[in-house]
């Protein structure tokens, strides 16, 4: 609703005629919940990833006071290779999710988790930990912002895991949207109905969002790294308020500590600073290679928007502490490349020499000028600006006085803007043309596509290839590459490129869809003695298997055999065996070469053996 009001001073006929043009169709969001994922509806999740650790996160669904649930890391989708576990403990106090810090691992490694809670497992997710030390040849991350689930399906986040190639997922914000059902968006409904307010609603509209099954997928296959912009709360937020919201909906302070507890609580994300959950912004460090500062534009610090101060020097958009650390931090860093993830554009946007959006840097140019001068000065090699927030896609040099729009000169960095998931854009004929025209500094402009772009960061470069979504109405779309921008090291100013890809490296084995359906590693002592899996002979094998076991009493039993990934591949019913010691052959002869788990199964519980067929 904020980019409503961009453009408006200059396109204002054709925005009124843009804007009554309504979409036609409305689809009921009720999307079904998967009963084999219980009590692990929300799936699983994980982010902020660093060289040795890794925030995992989950959600049990339980109608008990409190849960304990056991996790598990491995290097392997079968979860044997476990290098991590423990036992973490939730309860409505953070709304039954559950958050670790999983440490000691490697650097740059991709591994395999999830929860168990009395006989259920979770999805399986996948995670990767950041690169340490020199050396670091390449990073590649994908960039999204504006997820409105009123107005569409989330395919970008399903073009993003068809990707299979990136690191991890940076989210500049707008994660959830705080409006009512109708107000802004009508291709699906939310959960609540009303506008989210108190901490039950903000909690509520998290955990709808985490149903939909193409972000619950997302989140299962890549690590995200998430900031906050002003829909997790309210539109144009600032520290002391927002503009939706009024004396009416309660005490501003207590509204924007419900949407942050929430946030806390249902996102992947590491806290920084435990006593103040405010805080959000952060950095995660790639090697020598690249360091990454996830900032908050909107609620710690940010003096509210007014349209007459931007040349105030005592205006902030990060508060003070903010830009201390900020600045301190970059000019200590010995890494090559310096990449803020943010929420509003920092390029300035004018026509006729005047600011259209008050909202955006543009609104606080003094502290803008303040943050390049302490680049420069400081030495910071190469600054690469994230941004989000405005529902469409642009390229920017970050100019100063006397900017040289042919050569770059007098840029400060660059700025690279993704569009939205879903938020609608202000699709203007001719409008990208007009804005350029007014800002030589901006290179690339796109007022109407959804999509997002993927960063690749190397030694010489640091790119973003801009991909479009044809579609949001139904879950399916097809992807176009757009463009593609360039910064080479040292010149903090941009060139045209063509779109490039990561090397084989990136590639991984995607968690599996399923929960794993059979449990591990249960003892004749758990199972009370009922049973004794004796073995599996031969091993390997080629065609046949033969299992031994001996049942104390007399007893139901099933065989099943699961490949590495979980999924059940052979599956006998034996009846109901006397006690005594048994034989059971397997014809295992269509089995293709590889390792499987032969699982007993009793009323009680299951126990197992691992066999490589040939």
């Amino acid at each position: 609703m904020k980019f409503a009001r961009l453009l408006s001073v200059v396109f204002i006929f054709l925005a009124l005629n843009s804007f009554a043009q309504k979409d036609d169709f409305f689809a009921a969001s009720r999307f079904d919940v998967d009963e084999a994922l219980a009590p692990f509806y929300h799936g699983v999740a994980s982010g902020d990833p660093l060289s040795d650790a890794v925030i995992i996160w989950t959600r049990v669904s339980t109608d008990s006071m409190s849960a304990t649930v056991k996790w598990q890391v491995a290097t392997d989708t079968a979860m044997m290779n476990v290098v991590a576990e423990g036992w973490a403990t939730t309860d409505g106090e953070l709304d039954f999710t559950i958050k670790v810090d999983v440490t000691g691992l490697s650097p740059y490694t991709t591994y395999y988790y999830d929860f168990l809670h009395d006989q259920d497992y979770s999805l399986r997710g996948r995670t990767k930990t950041a690169p340490a030390g020199t050396g670091v040849d390449s990073l590649r991350f994908g960039v999204v912002s504006c997820s409105n689930f009123a107005h569409g399906y989330f395919n970008v986040y399903d073009k993003l895991v068809d990707r299979n190639d990136i690191d991890a997922v940076i989210h500049l914000g707008d994660y959830i949207y705080e409006y009512a059902n109708g107000e802004y968006g009508d291709v699906r409904e939310y959960e609540p109905s009303n506008e989210i307010i108190t901490l039950s609603d903000y909690r509520m509209r998290h955990s709808y969002y985490k149903l939909d099954p193409q972000l619950r997928r997302l989140h299962q296959q890549y690590a995200i790294i998430p900031t906050w912009d002003d829909h997790e709360s309210a539109n144009n937020a600032w520290f002391g308020g927002a503009e939706n919201h009024n004396s009416g909906e309660g005490d501003w302070f207590d509204r924007k500590g419900y949407s942050v507890k929430s946030y806390h609580e249902w996102m992947p994300l590491r806290t920084p600073d435990v006593s103040n959950e405010e805080r959000i912004y952060r950095k995660i460090s790639y090697g020598d290679l690249m360091e990454l500062y996830m900032l908050d534009t909107r609620l710690i610090g940010r003096d509210e928007q007014d349209g007459t101060g931007n040349n105030d020097p005592n205006r902030s958009i990060l508060g003070s502490q903010q830009f201390t650390w900020l600045t301190t931090e970059m000019q200590n860093s010995p890494a090559k490349w310096h990449v803020l993830g943010q929420q509003v554009m920092m390029a300035p946007l004018e026509v006729f020499g005047n600011g259209v959006n008050e909202d955006q840097w543009d609104g606080y140019s003094a502290e803008r000028n303040n943050l390049y001068n302490a680049v420069l000065a400081g030495g910071v090699p190469n600054m690469v600006i994230l941004t989000g927030d405005i529902h469409t896609s642009w390229a920017n040099d970050l100019p100063r006085s006397s900017y040289n729009p042919d050569t770059g000169a007098n840029s400060a960095g660059v700025e690279f803007v993704t569009t939205s998931v879903t938020s609608p854009g202000l699709p203007l004929p001719g409008g990208e043309a007009f804005i350029m025209g007014f800002n030589d500094h901006i290179k690339h402009a796109n007022l109407a596509d959804r999509g997002y772009f993927v960063l690749d960061v190397n030694q010489t470069r640091a790119q973003a290839n801009y991909y479009t979504i044809d579609n949001v109405s139904d879950a399916s779309a097809n992807q176009s590459f757009e463009t593609a921008w360039y910064t080479n090291d040292g010149t903090r100013h941009l060139q045209g490129g063509s779109e490039s890809f990561a090397g084989d490296d990136k590639f991984t084995t995607y968690a599996p869809e399923d929960p794993r359906i059979f449990s591990f590693g249960v003892s004749n002592e758990d199972l009370n003695n009922e049973l004794a899996f004796v073995g599996v002979h031969p091993n390997p094998a080629k065609n046949e298997l033969y299992l031994q076991f001996f049942n104390h009493g007399d007893l139901s039993l099933g065989v099943s055999v699961f490949d590495a990934t979980g999924r059940q591949v052979l599956q006998q019913d034996l009846g109901l065996r006397e006690a005594g010691l048994q034989n059971k052959t397997l014809d295992i002869s269509a089995l293709p070469a590889g390792t499987y788990f032969v699982v007993l199964q009793t009323e009680k519980g299951s126990y197992r053996k691992t066999m490589v067929k040939q």
